[in-house]
């Protein structure tokens, strides 16, 4: 894919450095908010090779354990994404102590239902019965499948894989190829049915990286299930794009607002993906992107947390006015999806000359 920047990659790596400064100035706990913002940071450490990213987020885990680790819920392994990227690069024991403590409730302890399917959790208590959420793909399976991938746990990378499986067949409307926001399995229903946009962020960003992260994915008969998956979604997705280059926080209502971390995600997935005929729609939400990201790296017009609501109004009312985590971590992730991108397009071109 080629994207055909303005600038260069250069400058977007000053772009990363000042929504990283901003992300960890905002005092982030440990929950699924610090884990897609410090996702982002950890991209951004592998991508530019900023040796400062990995050493504030070494800072900010230590102060953290120091104070005391909550307990593991679904969204609370969001923050094992940092955790692996800090071992890889420390092999310090102490990450790896509490990534395996995560690993263990995700594989003994977390709610599942019908085929081991995650069960979406914000607390201990079983908050949304037999509920399947997108946003689960992020916060567990992804993170399952890195650690199954860096651990050598086949039966992990089979329990990931799995997640992804499942949640395409509860949330993705087949019709349109756009995924709901949750599934009630009790109920057999979408409760409102709704396209949320970030749903398919997250859905769409995770799908996009299996390929990347697990060697020879193609010797996994589920991968070539989610690739299809993602195929289809993407292709349904590229055509609501707004003129300025966002989606719609409802992806499929013409009036719903532009949503920036939604447009982050889906549109990293392009950009991971190379499909040319995505290029111009991965171009497009760059400018929009770029555009939503204030001097001092504060990513606006990120939609609020935002729970399976009740209606489409529920969805068009989430404010949008504050900074969040998962909308700097996503604008992270897609930014430097682009340098990644750009740079080895630029180690091809070298090649031919």
């Amino acid at each position: 894919m080629k994207l055909k920047l303005d600038g260069s990659a250069n400058d977007l790596r000053h772009v990363v450095g000042r929504i990283a400064d901003y992300t960890f100035g905002m005092d982030l706990t440990w929950d699924w908010p610090g884990g897609v913002a410090f996702y982002g940071v950890s991209r951004a450490f592998e991508v530019t090779g900023e040796a400062s990213f990995l050493e504030r987020m070494a800072d900010w885990v230590e102060q953290y354990i120091e104070a005391g680790l909550p307990g593991w819920t679904v969204n609370t392994c969001a923050m094992g994404h940092m955790l692996l990227s800090l071992y890889e690069q420390t092999k310090e024991q102490k990450y790896l102590d509490i990534v395996l403590s995560k690993i263990d409730y995700l594989e003994h302890k977390a709610l599942r239902f019908g085929d081991r399917v995650l069960q979406h959790t914000v607390s201990a208590n079983n908050d949304f019965p037999e509920q399947c959420w997108a946003d689960t793909l992020f916060m567990a399976a992804y993170f399952q499948l890195r650690a199954g991938v860096m651990l050598g746990k086949r039966t992990l990378i089979d329990d990931a894989l799995n997640q992804f499986v499942w949640h395409i067949h509860y949330l993705q409307d087949e019709a349109s190829g756009l995924w709901y926001h949750g599934y009630n399995n009790i109920k057999k229903d979408h409760m409102s049915g709704i396209h949320w946009a970030r749903a398919n962020a997250w859905a769409a960003y995770t799908m996009s990286r299996v390929g990347r992260v697990l060697p020879e994915a193609y010797l996994y008969p589920p991968f070539m299930h989610i690739v299809s998956s993602l195929r289809d979604q993407l292709a349904a997705i590229k055509h609501l794009q707004k003129e300025d280059g966002l989606w719609g926080t409802v992806l499929d209502y013409p009036d719903a607002y532009g949503e920036v971390s939604a447009t982050a995600g889906i549109a990293a997935a392009m950009v991971m993906q190379g499909n040319p005929l995505h290029a111009k729609y991965a171009r497009k939400a760059l400018d929009g992107i770029l555009a939503n990201i204030a001097g001092n790296g504060r990513v606006l017009n990120v939609s609020g947390g935002t729970a399976v609501m009740n209606d489409i109004d529920g969805y068009l009312g989430v404010d949008r006015k504050w900074a969040q985590g998962w909308g700097q971590g996503l604008a992270l992730a897609f930014l430097t999806a682009v340098i990644e991108a750009a740079e080895s397009q630029a180690e091809v071109a070298a090649t031919r000359d």
